[in-house]
C-alpha cells in the first residue's frame, strides 16, 4: 500500500474507506478527511519491549511508512501502549505534517507530548463528550476496560475507545478493551464495530505481564447485542505472543450469530463501506 493508493481512492458522499495497518491500526477516509487510529508503523515494540519472559517480533512489516502519511488531518490513539501510540510513528507524522492534530484521552496527554509533539496540537478528550471535528464529522471517547477500567478522575480513563460519526455512518473502535457493565448502552446502534479478539489468560496476564482484551465470543456477543452492521476483528495477527486464531472467531460466529456481517482484513487492504 502506498500513498497514491489511498489518495486516489474515490468515494461517494455516503461511503467511507477503511485501510488496515495491522494490530488495531486503521486509516479512515471520509470525503476529503483522513483519520488515523492506533497507527503502529514501526518496530518500536520489538526494539524496546522484549524481556527474558517475552520476545516481541512482528509477523509482517508495516504496510506503509509513517513518512507517507503527511496528508492525515486527525490522529487518534486509544491508549499509551506502544502498539497503539507509537512514539516513532507519532513524532514522524508530527514532523511531516504540521497541520495534523492529535486526539487522546486527557489522561495521557503528557505522554504524547513527551514524544516531541507540541501541546497545542494535542486534544485531551474526556469521556462521553462528543466533539465536532468539522460539520458531519464527530467523535466521542468511550471508556475502555483493558481487563479493568482505569479511571483518572470522574470522566477520564487511561484507556478509551472512539465512537465516530462520519455523515450517516457510525463506527466504534474499542482499542484494547474487555466487556464491562454499561458499555453496550454507550455504543449501541453503530454501523461498524472494530473489536480486538486476542483474549486474555492467566499466563499472559500473570507470567508475561500482557494485559488482555475481548475474546471472540465476547466480541461477537457485544456486536450482536448492539446491532452492529459490520464486525471487524483485530489485534490477533501481528504478534504471536499475544495473538489468536481467526478461524476460532469464524467458528464461534457461526454458532452465536451466523447472520452477522464481518470482515477479516489482511495488512494494507482497503475496504469500502456504504450504509
Amino acid at each position: 500500500m502506498d500513498k497514491n493508493f489511498i489518495l486516489q481512492t474515490k468515494l461517494t458522499e455516503n461511503q467511507i474507506a477503511l485501510f488496515y495497518l495491522g494490530q488495531t491500526g486503521f486509516l479512515l477516509k471520509y470525503q476529503s478527511d483522513y483519520i488515523l487510529v492506533d497507527g503502529y508503523l514501526t518496530d518500536y515494540v520489538d526494539q524496546n519491549c522484549c524481556s527474558e519472559r517475552v520476545s516481541w517480533k512482528r509477523r509482517y512489516p508495516a504496510p506503509i511508512s509513517p513518512k507517507e502519511l503527511d496528508f492525515v488531518q486527525y490522529v487518534f490513539c486509544t491508549h499509551a501502549h506502544y502498539d497503539h501510540a507509537d512514539p516513532n510513528t507519532l513524532s514522524t507524522i508530527a514532523q511531516r505534517n504540521p497541520d495534523a492534530s492529535f486526539f487522546v484521552s486527557a489522561a495521557i496527554t503528557d505522554t504524547i507530548a513527551s514524544y516531541g509533539i507540541s501541546r497545542e496540537r494535542i486534544r485531551g478528550l474526556r469521556c462521553d463528550q462528543e466533539i465536532t471535528l468539522r460539520p458531519g464529522l464527530t467523535v466521542a471517547a468511550v471508556p475502555a476496560a483493558h481487563e479493568e477500567l482505569h479511571p483518572v478522575g470522574s470522566d477520564t480513563y487511561e484507556e478509551v475507545g472512539f465512537r465516530f460519526t462520519l455523515g450517516e455512518i457510525s463506527l466504534f473502535h474499542s482499542g484494547d478493551c474487555c466487556p464491562y457493565d454499561g458499555l453496550e448502552d454507550k455504543i449501541s446502534g453503530c454501523d461498524i464495530f472494530v473489536l480486538p479478539i486476542n483474549g486474555r489468560d492467566y499466563y499472559r496476564t500473570n507470567v508475561c505481564d500482557i494485559i488482555g482484551c475481548f475474546n471472540s465470543r465476547e466480541a461477537i456477543l457485544l456486536a450482536k447485542h448492539c446491532g452492529a452492521g459490520l464486525l471487524v476483528p483485530v489485534h490477533f495477527d501481528l504478534y504471536d505472543v499475544n495473538g489468536a486464531n481467526p478461524s476460532e472467531f469464524v467458528d464461534t460466529l457461526q454458532f452465536l450469530n451466523p447472520s452477522q456481517r464481518f470482515h477479516i482484513f489482511v495488512p494494507g487492504e482497503r475496504y469500502i463501506f456504504e450504509k
